[in-house]
């Protein structure tokens, strides 16, 4: 069952706003990141009135308060947000359209414990994109490799 977004809200301290609100529902529906802007032009859509500067201080607050993870994934052009599921994900970015598709699956998991017994270091975490063509550039743009 997934939590009311509002009882998230309270349970962490944040008056739940209909921008904040908005904001979680639109990334919790979507399961994928969303740059600021991409939150901005759906919140129009909507016909949320919003400001672009409300929509990134209230990513931030999202942020501050774990209900939303800000990525940093190379070649995007900036900083993208999706709802934090608890979930460890790592995501697959099409080089020709862009797309991001997240993917649950974590392979480095037994590397780590390895990497740990082998160092001695205690390993916080990691970062994994993986990069290439999605089935759509594949096979229009003809811009992938075959």
């Amino acid at each position: 069952m997934k939590p009311n977004l509002c009882d998230e809200l309270k349970k962490r301290g944040l008056k739940a706003t209909k921008h904040r609100i908005v904001i979680l529902d639109i990334l919790r529906k979507s399961g994928k990141p969303y740059t600021a802007e991409q939150l901005f032009t759906e919140m129009l859509n909507k016909n949320i009135n919003i400001n672009f500067s409300t929509v990134y201080r209230t990513l931030d607050i999202l942020c501050n308060k774990n209900l939303v993870t800000k990525l940093n994934i190379e070649g995007t052009g900036g900083a993208m947000y999706e709802y934090n599921t608890v979930t460890h994900r790592h995501h697959l970015i099409c080089l020709g359209c862009r797309k991001i598709t997240p993917i649950d699956y974590c392979p480095l998991g037994d590397y780590e414990s390895s990497l740990e017994k082998k160092t001695n270091y205690i390993i916080s975490g990691h970062k994994l994109d993986v990069y290439g063509y999605c089935p759509d550039c594949k096979k229009g743009c003809g811009k992938a490799k075959q």
